[in-house]
């Protein structure tokens, strides 16, 4: 094995691309998706990773984390991942500073691999060679129509066993949505809500035994996922049948630790475009095989791929709409569904990914 191969350049970039149509969820709207990419480099070999969020980390990146790591080991990411959790202290770990950890780190795992010249996969080993994803999108600015189409398209075109959608910013119209939802889908998928902690307790109980009529499965932040309380309290109390989940927000594994001792949640949520990285994520899937609770991966399906691979209780991934978007235009080797599947690209060294520049030069900020 290739030994101290210093890491001596980064370069990090953001890129806005805008929305299809107007996006919402119970809580918030947006009109675009900010990605910033990162680039690390050992000699001649280039590792490649990514995050969604503010274009103002790219300068957290080069100013702060880059100085912690220059030099250090391509070969050991997790001693890098040590530095930029040091480094980022008196900055507060959570929010920006942790997906900008994410990123390099993401780039760094890619790095060691491609000097391996072998899939990341193979670099992290494997549970599995085949990920389940479920359709998600659905958004609460979609009419009727547009929410059936898109819905219906994830089961009939590329055979999702799953579909979300949003709720929470009309809970009295959300019912209705529902059961629009499901005539779409028939019995051929199971159907998810996101309510992104829109509801009180009160009112995520009041509309889970409504959307339970409806075979709704998955109950994703009934209520606010920093109320871990409310959560515990949701979930004892939903139909049969009805997972109650939450995560995505999960910055750090101590964060996620306080909500499986709390017993919240009945699957776990975690982004490896926040939780810091593969590292991370690999820390919180070991955290969720010894609390026996099944994890979910949130969010950018291509970055996740090779990691939910060696991921012991994963339960699926999420093929959420914006950034499948963006990753298909964006970056050559971005996963195909297959039959409700993806697989990592085994021919391909690293993460399988390879940047457009050419196609991302419009979207640079």
């Amino acid at each position: 094995m290739k030994r101290d191969v210093p890491i001596d350049r980064l370069r990090a970039r953001a890129f806005s691309v805008p929305t299809d149509r107007p996006e919402a969820d119970g809580t918030f709207s947006w009109d675009s998706t900010t990605l910033v990419v990162v680039e690390a480099w050992a000699g001649n070999k280039k590792g490649l990773g990514y995050t969604y969020s503010s274009a103002s980390i790219a300068r957290l990146i080069e100013a702060e984390l880059y100085p912690s790591i220059k030099g250090q080991d391509s070969m050991a990411p997790q001693s890098s991942w040590s530095s930029m959790q040091r480094a980022v202290r008196n900055l507060g770990r959570e929010g920006l500073a942790a997906t900008a950890i994410s990123a390099v780190d993401a780039a760094l795992y890619d790095l060691k691999a491609r000097l391996l010249e072998m899939p990341l996969v193979g670099m992290l080993g494997s549970y599995r060679l085949r990920v389940p994803i479920y359709g998600s999108g659905g958004f609460t600015t979609y009419s009727d129509d547009e929410l059936q189409e898109q819905l219906g398209a994830w089961v009939a075109e590329q055979g999702c066993a799953y579909v979300k959608m949003k709720v929470g910013s009309q809970p009295k119209r959300d019912p209705q949505r529902v059961r629009l939802a499901k005539q779409a889908i028939g019995e051929r998928a199971s159907l998810f809500v996101d309510a992104n902690g829109a509801y009180t307790p009160k009112q995520a109980l009041e509309l889970a035994n409504a959307f339970v009529q409806e075979s709704v499965s998955w109950f994703e932040e009934p209520v606010s996922s920093d109320d871990l309380d409310g959560l515990q309290a949701v979930r004892a109390r939903v139909p049969a049948g009805m997972d109650v989940v939450a995560g995505e927000y999960a910055y750090t594994v101590d964060y996620v630790r306080r909500m499986l001792a709390a017993r919240a949640v009945d699957v776990q949520q975690a982004d490896m475009t926040r939780c810091g990285g593969i590292t991370g994520f690999l820390q919180i899937a070991a955290l969720c095989d010894a609390f026996h609770v099944d994890l979910s991966a949130h969010c950018a399906p291509s970055l996740h791929l090779h990691a939910a691979c060696a991921a012991p209780r994963l339960r699926h991934l999420e093929w959420f709409h914006d950034h499948v978007r963006i990753e298909h235009l964006l970056f050559e080797g971005a996963p195909v569904p297959k039959n409700g599947v993806i697989r990592p690209d085994l021919s391909r060294p690293g993460n399988g990914l390879a940047f457009k520049e050419t196609d991302a030069a419009p979207y640079a900020v």
